[in-house]
């Protein structure tokens, strides 16, 4: 069901409104702010990738305040066990059965701290619930959420003892993003307030979990015309047959991108996507979900990134509806 003008008015000042209570703690950069959000919103995760000490804990931990709801953080390391994540069956004594003990997976908004540093095997314990938002343990399948949203850190410059993150991982994360360096006044600002040692305590409770639900489905009612989703695709079409591209994106990227989109769009007091919506968002939504080919990566000229964005820029732009 489409939405109305005036849906879109209140989502945008909704949207705007926790934004800026999160802006509260994390001073200085908001687009990181709000890419979680429309992941949030969105039903999706999020992945930041920089270099510790640029309060990717503390946006996980604002945006969990701001909407009033379950946060666990979870620090991943090489011995970290599947169990220690989603749980496990144990043996009642008295009753002789099985009984399920839930692992912190089992939460609204989940932090997954360094997730690289895990195994394989752990990191892919959260395939299925990053999925379907649910987890199994045993014989017993349990739901997690509404909402539920995995906010995965990992430090792009240290790689000892770490675990690359698989492609199925990658592309279940809406977003990949990083954290702009601060700008002198803020830095300022920021150490003006040096005694504040949690700065998301100071965050007010700005919705609650019912809220989060509402605002999603004003999203998804954000209408898309067909144009705009020939755009899409013929921008996906082309990552699949780009000579410097070995793996493109999936039809699981292609769907993230459009509900960010309207998310976006709806953010912006728009009751439809614009071509623009599409291409603010198709390289944090995008970029981490191709794969350059072995000459590509020895290129140092090329990146994914720079690849994507030629491929955006000579991807034609359907005329925005007026």
């Amino acid at each position: 069901m489409t939405i109305t003008a005036e849906d879109a008015g209140k989502f945008q000042a909704s949207f705007h409104r926790i934004a800026n209570h999160i802006g509260q703690a994390f001073v200085g950069a908001r687009q990181p702010i709000e890419y979680a959000l429309i992941c949030l919103l969105s039903g999706g995760h999020l992945l930041l990738e920089d270099v510790p000490g640029k309060g990717k804990t503390l946006l996980a931990r604002s945006l969990a305040r701001s909407i009033q709801t379950d946060y666990k953080r979870i620090q991943f390391t090489p011995d970290l066990l599947p169990s220690d994540l989603i749980g496990s069956e144990v043996l009642n004594e008295k009753t002789r059965e099985w009984e399920v003990h839930e692992g912190p997976a089992f939460t609204n908004i989940l932090l997954a701290d360094e997730i690289n540093r895990a195994s394989p095997k752990t990191q892919s314990a959260l395939l299925e619930v990053m999925e379907e938002n649910r987890i199994t343990i045993g014989k017993n399948t349990r739901s997690v959420g509404p909402p539920f949203m995995v906010i995965a850190t990992q430090n792009p410059i240290e790689q000892a003892g770490t675990y690359p993150l698989p492609e199925a991982q990658l592309d279940r994360f809406m977003i990949r993003t990083g954290i702009p360096d601060l700008e002198r006044a803020a830095t300022i600002a920021l150490l003006a307030e040096a005694n504040k040692r949690d700065r998301a305590e100071y965050v007010t409770h700005e919705l609650r979990e019912v809220g989060v639900g509402v605002l999603a489905q004003v999203a998804e009612g954000v209408e898309t015309r067909y144009e705009v989703l020939d755009y899409v695709a013929a921008m996906v079409e082309a990552t699949r047959s780009h000579k410097d591209i070995q793996l493109g994106v999936s039809v699981r990227g292609s769907l993230a991108l459009v509900r960010a989109a309207k998310t976006l769009a709806a953010s912006q007091g728009r009751n439809y996507v614009l071509a623009d919506d599409i291409r603010a968002l198709a390289l944090p939504v995008f970029t981490h979900r191709i794969k350059l080919t072995p000459e590509a990566e020895l290129d140092d000229d090329k990146a994914a990134a720079d690849v994507l964005r030629t491929i955006i820029d000579r991807t034609f732009v359907p005329r925005d509806r007026i």
